[in-house]
């Protein structure tokens, strides 16, 4: 998850810009990339330093500059022009919201932070979208093109409108034959010329881009079960690229920019739909598609079992059921061409095509000796038939010992090998944790009957999503099962795997990709190869349809809260609307292929949420619960921190862990507890949570931390150096549970740093809102005062302090980082750098909470000590997860790995 941002395409942000660079980018001509096997072009405008200024405080280490002349046209737009289909990757930059906050500095600086990486071409947070349209209707990609003006920088570009001046020289880069057959083309349309780039070696840079850089790049698909498959950076090489287009190229891939072609045929994806077209009288390569999945091959092909009278031929391992002559049964019928059904034909055919394919690509593997074949190109777009016939080959060739494994961007390669071919693409440097990939509504696009309009803003997305129900072939969003409604509070139905959907669903597999520089991998992980974040298997059906209805439950309420969070305006209760539709249809896709948008886990369908509420611009739809719940938890905290000075060293820990599980009542996620709040207020339900804590707890390891923090006899243990406290809900969770908690800590010497979200989820506390928490709590507590001031949260003078006295000895430091997410869970192999800065030198991870340290995190080892703790707060995890109850307690420590 990326740090929050606004889009702004009117300025280029460079951070981290020392004098070297400076030289850098003023010089005419640059240097292409060190290591860098593809051509450079310098064709294009390079960095437009004049009238550079620094933005935001002078004071800061490393500002961000503007360029006020650039114009956000470098590495913007690539094409990959096929004989069928076109592919288009452009580039839309955002910028970090800046904000002059004078606490967030001080903090950075004690933990050594700069604002981003040092490149000698700094990459900057963006957006790679993924496009396509169908050759045959080219002038709907130009139109596309113009209407975003991308060959002009975008519409937020200092040249927009379109009558701004436009460089003579403006340059577009494209592979493909379509890049020289259509040059004329786009010169007089768009007034650019084309550069054409080797079609090789685009299709290898892009591969090997999206094996490195995106997790679930690669799966394997057998019998309609999709696998994905973690490729270790340094384990890639060397691997056979079998790219199926109208013909079939194998190449040996040995590295960056080191490959050849190996081998190929010239029966491929062309000769399927050639003969497909002659036989079936089908009018698209998708019909054709389509037309398979409903064939028996049986009534056209000659099996095993049609020579054997109906049995195997086991001796030398061939079944009935194996096909011994594609269209043979042809040949002895006395039927014509028209006496055969077109879905029988389509599927012989799809058959034929494939084993031949799988079964010299597994010759070819085996020649070199390679252990790897990827499968690329747009015959297999996807196509579920298609990729299951390709591994059965490979599979019975081999014996069983090689996989096939296709590429969830595969018809993208080529086009994103030529976006590459830029000078300054600067994708080179970014690593798997840097990227994260989302779907919003309206991407990817599709040209051809199949296609969205080019939504502009908001408003078009909206009026978009309130006339596409029931338009499956129209669209480019997937389709949601509900009927239309607009009331402003959702009531939309549990989403259902039966309904209309698209004919080409699986196209809806690629998101935008957000280029995301300052996430970092958590140092603090024992074995970040083997981290799995998700606890919850949703690959179980049960446990899919189970979660699905939880969240489609609560999608009412939610619909509720982000309405009455904007005001209940009309304009609110339409934008609810058209959140609940997206999300219902977001539910829909993933019910009918679990694995469309990547490896599901609980974790991504709540960040999906979340992210799906951000794109219909509800940015805090807890904003006044959260704010009701902090004021009532502060006034009621000055008594609990007496409470507990009053107790024994002992007895105040235990009270101190009791509190933050009875505090972790509060959730607004679960709905279990939002019944809760129907039955007393906050500070009553908090009470008699308390009440309710009894030892042994379903989980119990207290005395286990116990003995760590406290030692046992005359024994006393050093206190940790640094803690870290993953933070989860507003109100009595963080006032009343995790404040008191590290309070605890820094008296006994230990730094704390309280990590949470940086963008809002539910009603979870932020890293924005909790200094002004801290503050108020500070007003009753020289600990806290002190801390918070020796950890730069409070810079301002602090007013109506009720303790008056100060205390004269050095505070240890209270600090607060943003975690790089909004969500209520967290994947630790994305956090921002802050966090991956503070957990240096922290020899404590505290998790606290049901997203992140039960449905993430529950079997995450760390290299540090770790105190998991909960309230489960949902039947179906209690039981599963820790064999019990609704409202049992988890405490679960674990010493250092």
């Amino acid at each position: 998850m990326a740090n929050p941002t606004t889009e702004d395409h009117s300025h280029i942000g460079i951070h981290d810009i020392d004098e070297e660079t400076q030289r850098q980018i003023s010089e005419k001509d640059m240097a292409p990339l060190p290591g860098s096997s593809i051509h450079r072009s310098s064709s294009r405008p390079q960095l437009d330093v004049s009238g550079a200024a620094i933005q935001g405080n002078f004071e800061e280490k490393d500002p961000t500059i503007l360029l006020p002349n650039q114009s956000d046209d470098i590495s913007h737009l690539a094409l990959d022009i096929g004989g069928s289909l076109i592919k288009l990757i452009y580039f839309s930059r955002h910028a970090d919201r800046q904000v002059d906050d004078r606490r967030k500095r001080r903090v950075k600086e004690r933990l050594g932070v700069s604002n981003g990486n040092r490149r000698n071409f700094p990459i900057l947070g963006g957006r790679l979208h993924f496009v396509k349209f169908e050759t045959s209707n080219i002038n709907e990609c130009l139109d596309f093109i113009h209407s975003k003006q991308l060959h002009c920088g975008g519409i937020d570009s200092p040249r927009w409108p379109s009558d701004a001046p436009q460089s003579e020289n403006a340059v577009i880069k494209a592979t493909g034959g379509g890049a020289y057959k259509f040059a004329d083309l786009f010169k007089e349309r768009l007034g650019v010329s084309i550069e054409k780039e080797d079609e090789m070696n685009c299709l290898v840079a892009g591969a090997n881009f999206l094996l490195k850089a995106i997790r679930h790049e690669a799966f394997t698909h057998m019998e309609g079960h999709k696998e994905f498959v973690q490729i270790d950076q340094n384990d890639l090489f060397p691997y056979l690229l079998v790219n199926i287009g109208s013909g079939v190229s194998m190449i040996k891939v040995d590295g960056d920019g080191k490959f050849q072609r190996v081998s190929g045929t010239n029966v491929g994806g062309g000769t399927y739909w050639g003969l497909g077209r002659l036989l079936t009288k089908c009018k698209s390569f998708d019909e054709l598609l389509e037309l398979s999945q409903r064939g028996d091959n049986r009534t056209i092909d000659m099996l095993v079992g049609d020579i054997y009278g109906g049995m195997d031929y086991s001796k030398i391992g061939l079944s009935a059921s194996t096909i011994a002559s594609s269209f043979g049964k042809t040949i002895s019928e006395n039927k014509e061409l028209e006496d055969y059904k077109p879905e029988d034909i389509s599927l012989s055919l799809l058959r034929m095509i494939s084993y031949n394919i799988g079964q010299i690509a597994y010759l070819n593997a085996l020649r070199f000796g390679l252990k790897r074949i990827f499968f690329g190109g747009f015959f297999i777009r996807g196509h579920a038939y298609t990729m299951d016939t390709i591994s059965f080959a490979v599979h019975f060739w081999s014996k069983g010992e090689a996989q096939a494994m296709f590429l969830r961007h595969e018809g993208f390669l080529g086009a994103l090998g030529a976006f590459m071919s830029y000078e300054k693409h600067g994708l080179d440097d970014l690593m798997v944790h840097q990227l994260v990939e989302r779907f919003p509504m309206g991407a990817p696009y599709i040209g051809g009957n199949v296609h969205g309009p080019p939504l502009g803003d908001l408003n078009e997305k909206i009026s978009w999503m309130e006339k596409f129900v029931r338009k499956g072939t129209e669209i480019t969003a997937p389709v949601p099962m509900a009927p239309p409604a607009t009331t402003g509070l959702g009531g939309f139905e549990v989403p259902s795997s039966k309904g209309v959907l698209r004919p080409d669903a699986s196209k809806l597999n690629v998101g935008v990709l957000h280029l995301v520089p300052s996430l970092e991998v958590f140092p603090l992980l024992a074995d970040p190869k083997t981290y799995e974040p998700n606890t919850i298997d949703l690959s179980d059906h049960g446990e899919l349809e189970y979660w699905f209805t939880v969240l489609s439950e609560h999608l009412s309420d939610l619909v509720d809260k982000a309405v009455a969070s904007e005001g209940g305006t009309d304009d609110a209760k339409r934008r609810g609307d058209a959140f609940a539709r997206a999300f219902s249809a977001h539910l829909a896709r993933l019910m009918e292929e679990p694995a469309a948008y990547g490896k599901l886990g609980l974790a991504n369908l709540l960040e999906l949420r979340e992210e799906c509420l951000r794109e219909f611009h509800f940015f805090d739809a807890y904003r006044t619960i959260k704010q009701r719940e902090n004021e009532a938890s502060l006034a009621v905290l000055p008594d609990l921190l007496m409470e507990l000075d009053s107790l024994t060293e002992d007895m105040r820990l235990l009270t101190l862990i009791e509190g933050v599980l009875a505090a972790n009542i509060f959730d607004w996620g679960s709905r279990a507890c939002v019944d809760l709040y129907h039955k007393g207020t906050i500070i009553e339900i908090y009470r008699m949570s308390r009440k309710k804590m009894q030892r042994p707890w379903r989980v119990d390891d207290f005395d286990a931390f116990k003995e760590r923090m406290l030692g046992s006899g005359e024994t006393k243990p050093q206190p940790h150096k640094r803690a870290l406290l993953f933070v989860d809900n507003s109100g009595a969770d963080i006032v009343l549970g995790m404040l008191p908690l590290a309070r605890e800590l820094l008296r006994r010497g230990t730094e704390v740093v309280l990590v949470a979200n940086s963008l809002p989820a539910l009603n979870d506390v932020t890293a924005m809102e909790l200094p002004d928490i801290v503050a108020e709590a500070a007003k009753h507590c020289d600990i806290l005062r002190g801390a918070a001031e020796a950890g730069g949260l409070l810079v301002d003078a602090m007013s109506n302090i009720q303790d008056g006295s100060k205390e004269d000895t050095p505070s240890v430091p209270l600090m607060v980082v943003e975690n790089g997410c909004g969500s209520p869970c967290i994947d630790l192999r994305q956090v921002s750098s802050e966090l991956a800065a503070a957990a240096i030198d922290a020899d404590l991870v505290i998790l606290e909470g049901m997203g992140r340290s039960l449905h993430t995190n529950y079997n995450a080892k760390f290299k540090c000590d770790a105190l998991k703790l909960a309230m489960v707060k949902n039947q179906r995890l209690a039981a599963k997860l820790v064999k019990g109850n609704i409202y049992d307690c988890v405490c679960r420590y674990e010493p250092a790995s």
